[in-house]
């Protein structure tokens, strides 16, 4: 493991601090700041030459500022000669931007692709991406990680033979039913209708009477989603709601929603780290995916197979 190396930004240095301690190397010394007019300084405190580096960004709140700070950081990589430079990023924002939707709009998740690999990438690891496809937006090796290994043993570890995994959306059914078919389990779906600016109405497809609700989703942003599913699901005969979410990204009255809620728990990973407020909801759990990340780094560099993470 002597060429290897892992930096961080300023996104989330706890989850890098994490994989460095699960790997039993130092994090890289790097200095990330700003200068006085706001611009992104980066500087690398040693030897990178010749080393397969692993930088450590999710792109979460302030998107804009986290992702220029990954551009600039492989940037300076790059020009500094390092052997090998992947980007790690653990929640990749503008994935919902990933097809047109409307005449004269942008397909953003492959704009940011495109800068990313620009700016020195040569391989990208990253995490429960909103769609797939945005895979085929890059010209590197992507190595899509999942998060389900997490999830599932927490699931199993807390909850009964008489669990239902309830998809809140019709786009989310592939991994709901991937859950329930490894948990033995029920399977419902919400049939989730929107208009221009909100959700419009919500129908339940499948038998939840007198079961444990388990709500699965790839992020929270403003909770409403899970909110709305949540009273669905009461108004059916579940006896206790409850969610496991990859990505906390709990932008706007995201907090107050859930704490209003009826969902008892919201199970988080920490791919993004959660604001004060989120952190201190009695209603949160936060599983570390750091030991998984670490795991497919280990496996990357030494030319091991990834996908057997996940069989």
């Amino acid at each position: 493991m002597d060429d290897l190396k892992i930096f961080s930004g300023n996104a989330n240095r706890p989850l890098a601090e994490k994989i460095c301690k699960h790997l039993g190397i130092p994090l890289g010394d790097a200095v990330v700041g700003r200068f006085s007019d706001g611009e992104i300084s980066v500087e690398f405190r040693e030897n990178v030459r010749g080393k397969d580096v692993y930088v450590i960004q999710p792109t979460s709140i302030p998107s804009n500022e986290n992702l220029m700070e990954l551009l600039v950081m492989m940037d300076a990589l790059k020009r500094a000669s390092a052997r090998c430079v992947t980007a790690v990023v653990t929640y990749f924002a503008y994935a919902r931007q990933d097809r047109k939707t409307a005449p004269r709009t942008p397909i953003s998740a492959k704009l940011i692709a495109d800068l990313i690999t620009t700016s020195g990438a040569q391989r990208m690891l990253t995490m429960d991406l909103h769609s797939g496809q945005i895979q085929g937006f890059f010209n590197i090796p992507v190595d899509h990680l999942f998060a389900a290994p997490v999830i599932l043993e927490y699931i199993k570890e807390n909850f009964g033979a008489d669990a239902v995994v309830v998809s809140p959306d019709a786009g989310g059914v592939e991994r709901a039913r991937a859950f329930a078919k490894r948990l033995n389990t029920s399977l419902a779906i919400i049939d989730k209708r929107r208009d221009a600016t909100a959700i419009k109405a919500m129908t339940l497809i499948g038998n939840v009477w007198g079961k444990e609700a388990i709500i699965l989703d790839d992020m929270i942003t403003t909770g409403g989603t899970l909110t709305m599913a949540a009273e669905l699901l009461m108004r059916h005969g579940v006896r206790t709601v409850h969610a496991c979410v990859t990505h906390p990204v709990m932008s706007r009255n995201a907090v107050s929603n859930i704490q209003g809620s009826l969902i008892q728990t919201v199970a988080v990973t920490d791919t993004i780290p959660l604001s004060p407020d989120a952190a201190a909801l009695e209603k949160i759990r936060v599983l570390s995916v750091a030991p998984l990340l670490g795991e497919a780094i280990k496996r990357i560099h030494n030319c091991d197979s990834v996908s057997s993470l996940f069989v």
